[in-house]
């Protein structure tokens, strides 16, 4: 019952988080499922005889008939990455088998009759993330033809592609899952996420977090236009990032070509196969547009200003909750922009694996503001008026959703939900304790406890911090600072 308590307590709590910050945002999602507070607890129980796996959080089994999952870097002489593996046919996704057990009536067994069954494409997907041992994977569902299928997924809307993300660097859990959900709680979307465990070709692989992927969606997802003959204009969803290995989805646009920007933009939707050479040159025609009219020293006048493209209320959050967990990969890579026709930009958040002082390479100050140097943000902080919407959000979110209580309270709520599923995690990827994947090395955890802590040390320093120099954002926008930029 202990679970149960706090669950109900933690519910009462963000409820009336909920109603305070409805004061404020009208975009707030009143809908948004928490896992850990509306799901089965994993005290609540089960009769089974024990002879097989019992779980609280949905199943996931994937049969590949023991065919290997292609995705897996390939490297030359010199280290550097040329390529990917592929199935024996030559190809970048493989036939498999997914079985999905979630009914949250109940506890959970491989045994169990499964809620969802269906064909598949699966590979390993992700950059950095491919090198680890723990693989994440993109699935798209198919039917008995190939075609792709929309299923529902563990209570989330249909659709045929999810991303299985795999915690590894992440020795808490539960960074991408705590933070997709307060973004949503706040932002007009964010992807939707569910835990689960996975069983692969019988081997039982660990704790996983299943997460839509950045798509269109009918009553989901990105809801913009689909393509109709592959030559007018379509809603649209672009990726600043590495690139894609699909050579029609890469475009270049304005910031491209200026060397505002060197990262590589693609056309994450449409897909390949509805994505003509007409389509993809008017998508980056029309980016361009915008770049070109940010970029002008028509910026933030009334007539022609950044305000008749974007919604900024979009781009306010975005870079508050980025900069707040210091996810400093947000802005140049794994930065994802839509937009329905006639419509304005707004952003999506992405991939917090390396958030809240869990970068691999180096720490990263706390004492420091990033995001006003990225490529469209770079503009957009020189508007005074931009920065002050920056600084009220900021003040209000910190009283609701970014607050010091509210974080430690959904931390500690969703480590009781995963329960018995952490040790279990930690039987099949405990090592890791032991491998220091942080530099310096006196920022790895030592355990599960220690990674959760170092999120909370965090928190309360960042926001401690943030506090106090929230307005120092204000000296991008001064008119010393920007004279050439101006009239």
């Amino acid at each position: 019952m202990k679970y149960s308590i706090i669950g109900i307590f933690a519910a009462a709590v963000m409820i009336f988080c909920a109603v305070g910050a409805m004061a404020f945002d009208s975009e707030s999602s009143a809908n948004r499922y928490h896992q850990h507070l509306e799901a089965r607890q994993p005290d609540e129980g089960c009769d089974c005889d024990g002879s097989e796996l019992c779980t609280h959080l949905p199943l996931v089994l994937i049969d590949t008939e023991g065919q290997v999952i292609p995705g897996e870097p390939i490297r030359d002489e010199n280290k550097q990455e040329i390529g990917f593996t592929t199935t024996e046919d030559g190809e970048a996704m493989l036939h498999a088998k997914i079985s999905v057990i979630s009914d949250e009536s109940k506890n959970h067994h491989p045994s169990d009759e499964a809620d969802l069954e269906s064909d598949m494409l699966i590979r390993i997907r992700g950059n950095s993330s491919r090198y680890f041992d723990k693989k994440g994977y993109l699935l798209r569902l198919v039917d008995e033809n190939g075609d792709y299928q929309n299923e529902e997924m563990m209570g989330m809307a249909p659709h045929y592609e999810w991303a299985l993300h795999g915690p590894y660097l992440d020795k808490s859990l539960i960074r991408n899952y705590m933070w997709y959900n307060i973004a949503g709680e706040f932002m007009g979307y964010a992807p939707n996420v569910r835990f689960c465990e996975v069983i692969l070709n019988g081997e039982y692989q660990g704790l996983y977090v299943m997460v839509e992927t950045i798509t269109n969606g009918e009553d989901c997802r990105v809801n913009i236009s689909e393509p109709v003959d592959g030559t007018n204009m379509t809603g649209y969803v672009i990726r600043q990032d590495r690139g894609s290995n699909t050579p029609i989805k890469n475009i270049t646009t304005f910031t491209n070509y200026s060397y505002r920007n060197l990262q590589k933009i693609d056309i994450q939707y449409p897909r390949s196969g509805e994505l003509t050479p007409e389509l993809a040159e008017a998508i980056a025609q029309d980016v361009s547009d915008f770049e070109k009219s940010l970029y002008s020293y028509d910026y933030d006048t009334d007539d022609y200003g950044y305000q008749h493209d974007i919604n900024t209320q979009s781009f306010v959050d975005y870079f508050i909750i980025n900069e707040f967990t210091t996810n400093y990969d947000a802005g140049w890579l794994s930065t994802y922009l839509y937009k329905d026709i006639g419509g304005k930009y707004s952003m999506v958040i992405w991939d917090f694996n390396s958030a809240c002082d869990n970068y691999t390479h180096s720490m990263i100050e706390q004492e420091h503001f990033e995001m006003q140097y990225c490529t469209w943000f770079y503009m957009l902080m020189k508007d005074e008026h931009f920065v002050e919407k920056i600084i009220d959000r900021y003040r209000e979110l910190r009283q609701i959703y970014l607050s010091d209580e509210y974080l430690n309270q959904y931390i500690d709520d969703t480590v009781a939900y995963l329960g018995d599923a952490i040790d279990r995690n930690f039987e099949v990827w405990g090592y890791t304790f032991a491998d220091d994947m942080l530099y310096p090395e006196e920022r790895n955890p030592q355990n599960h406890a220690e990674a959760v802590q170092q999120i909370k040390d965090f928190i309360a320093e960042r926001g401690a911090w943030m506090d106090e120099n929230i307005e120092v954002l204000l000296q991008y926008s001064h008119e010393s600072k920007n004279k050439k930029f101006n009239h």
